[in-house]
């Protein structure tokens, strides 16, 4: 029975070296990346001009792709692309099917209790636009107006917490609600100020548009990263920093969204710690 027992007891020591082991193996994320020669960034896809398919050469670029390469390049591994749906963005990283989002992802207090963020490297301008005619140019003049926003978007919080007065009317898509402004339906629509530039320019011809100068509010965008992996995390916040304090950031966003693209926007941000 004594050399059962004691068997026993070795058995259980070694089940917990090797569980310990396996462990020890996935607490460093960083070293498993350097290890496996190859960094899996989740990215959309699908949203110009942040990650998006090139119509020649039907490779995914764009200024998130631009950020996940810098990171690898940072690591001296390869870089992989792994399309993702918005939905799914979250579920992916913290089941281990991508290192790292990159993914219009804003930072939201619900989504930090289950992720961890790195510093910002782009900010969402909320906006305001209206058509020509209604003579509307400051965010003042929007109380107790008819203000559309995508349902369920952070834009539909955004105009229900900063303009209270104002009469909230959601739509399911971005094109039924642009075509609520067009008709006069609503009087002012709120997005991310990228949407709005492109829909302007759509319909400048016909239904001349304006967007408020003044952002309704801004929202920080960070790669996502699996929680706890502090290791890799501090090394993306150092790659972010050093294309902050390098300037490189200015080369990458110009070429995405700077003059010359059809976006043709200022950067107004700094790349930062997520407060």
């Amino acid at each position: 029975m004594k050399r059962a027992s004691q068997l026993t007891s070795v058995l259980a020591l070694g089940a917990a070296l090797v569980a310990g082991a396996t462990l020890a193996a996935k607490a460093d994320q960083l070293a498993d990346i350097r290890s496996r020669g190859k960094l899996i960034c989740g990215t959309l896809g699908t949203a110009e001009p942040f990650s998006f398919q090139h119509p020649q050469t039907r490779q995914i670029v764009g200024y998130d792709v631009d950020i996940c390469q810098k990171v690898a390049e940072s690591l001296g591994v390869a870089l992989e692309l792994k399309p993702i749906a918005v939905e799914a963005r979250i579920p992916e990283l913290t089941q281990g099917r991508v290192d790292i989002l990159a993914a219009n992802l804003g930072h939201t207090p619900e989504r930090a209790q289950q992720i961890d963020f790195s510093f910002s490297y782009f900010v969402s301008q909320q906006k305001i636009m209206v058509t020509r005619e209604s003579g509307l140019t400051l965010l003042e003049q929007l109380a107790g107006k008819k203000v559309t926003a995508i349902k369920g978007s952070s834009s539909e919080q955004g105009v229900r917490r900063l303009i209270p007065t104002a009469d909230t009317v959601t739509f399911q898509d971005t094109s039924s609600a642009f075509l609520a402004l067009v008709q006069d339906k609503v009087d002012a629509f709120c997005a991310s100020e990228l949407i709005l530039v492109k829909l302007r320019q759509q319909a400048q011809a016909t239904n001349p548009m304006v967007v408020i100068e003044k952002s309704l509010f801004a929202e920080p965008w960070g790669l996502g990263l699996r929680r706890g992996e502090t290791a890799f995390r501090n090394h993306v916040n150092g790659v972010l920093a050093g294309l902050e304090s390098s300037g490189e950031i200015d080369r990458i966003f110009t070429k995405w969204l700077g003059e010359g693209t059809v976006f043709n926007i200022r950067r107004d941000f700094k790349i930062e710690e997520i407060r």
